[in-house]
């Protein structure tokens, strides 16, 4: 087999995998030599991940979380079952409660009742059941569900995830391709702790394979803690582009992302995604989202397992250079 992968029957079912995180996990799973089962709600939307694999070592199927029966197929046979599942803002059916909470909840019960060995529950730094975010209170209700159910439930808490399909670094450099001027919420002072999705996935994956210990919680942080300031000030270097940065209140952040909501609203969905931020969203930024000392200190980190986590400043350029005004000759002339 080439490419280090190795011939196993392990099966490992991914909740979730075809999405960023998903698609480093299911890729990390495969060179590891487990057979990966894809559970997504479209199979049709998930080919993309054969090629991570051998012939026949990845596959999908549909799941729903929002539908026990589909979960508990899709855990048939499963050694191992990953729950990335998540959303960054409310849509339609697609509330905070029903995915974090509900859906990790059923996803756990079902893999109790199928004798699932390990399970691996994807969460973020800043889970907390009685903090001011949605987004955050519902993680947290998730967590305390899969670890009632399932009391040896790895539960890993990444940082602000980064990679070429991420939402954050992107998002930065599109904001400045289009607009004249940059927001700082609260100053641009929030602290950031950047981690790599392909860290992250490496972390699940020891986990899977009996390297993380069972029922702890492992936050996972880049090597660099950064502010939002510097790290917009970053992306506008690498990118190339001059913008000013204008500090603004969170409580006109929140007013802004009302606005922003209802013009979203209005335009029936053609107001620029990039351009949106919800009061959800604001009230996340008031937080500093880095790993704490005592998982420092307790080894439940990156580190613990192992892992030398990659910078943010080195490899990030490497997939922002589209930005660029010339893209990626920027800065280069013939000879």
């Amino acid at each position: 087999m080439e490419d280090g992968l190795v011939e196993s029957d392990r099966l490992v079912t991914v909740f979730g995998g075809s999405g960023f995180v998903g698609r480093h996990v299911v890729r990390a799973l495969a060179r590891r030599g487990w057979r990966v089962r894809v559970a997504v709600r479209r199979p049709d939307l998930a080919f993309h991940l054969q090629p991570l694999g051998t012939a026949g070592q990845i596959h999908a199927v549909q799941a729903n979380v929002r539908y026990p029966g589909s979960v508990a197929h899709a855990l048939r046979d499963a050694q191992a079952a990953i729950n990335l599942v998540g959303i960054l803002h409310e849509s339609g059916a697609q509330r905070f409660d029903a995915i974090h909470h509900l859906g990790a909840q059923s996803i756990a019960k079902a893999a109790k009742q199928a004798g699932t060995e390990v399970f691996v529950q994807m969460s973020a730094i800043g889970a907390d059941p009685t903090g001011p975010s949605v987004y955050a209170k519902t993680k947290a209700f998730g967590e305390a569900a899969v670890r009632q159910i399932l009391p040896d439930a790895i539960i890993m808490r990444p940082s602000v995830v980064f990679g070429p399909e991420d939402q954050f670094f992107n998002r930065f450099a599109a904001m400045a391709r289009l607009m004249p001027a940059l927001p700082l919420f609260g100053g641009g002072a929030t602290k950031l702790q950047p981690v790599f999705a392909g860290d992250v996935a490496t972390a699940i994956a020891l986990a899977v394979d009996g390297k993380a210990k069972p029922g702890v919680i492992y936050e996972l942080g880049g090597p660099e803690i950064a502010t939002l300031r510097r790290i917009i000030t970053f992306v506008l270097t690498v990118t190339g582009r001059r913008r000013r940065l204008i500090p603004i209140s969170f409580g006109r952040a929140r007013s802004l992302a009302f606005v922003t909501g209802i013009i979203r609203k209005l335009s029936l969905g053609f107001f620029p995604e990039i351009l949106t931020i919800t009061s959800d969203q604001v009230k996340l930024l008031r937080g500093d989202n880095i790993v704490s000392p005592q998982a420092e200190a307790e080894g439940r980190t990156l580190g613990g397992l192992g892992i030398a986590p990659e910078p943010f400043e080195t490899f990030v350029p490497s997939y922002l250079y589209r930005y660029r005004k010339t893209g990626q000759f920027a800065g280069t002339r013939a000879v």
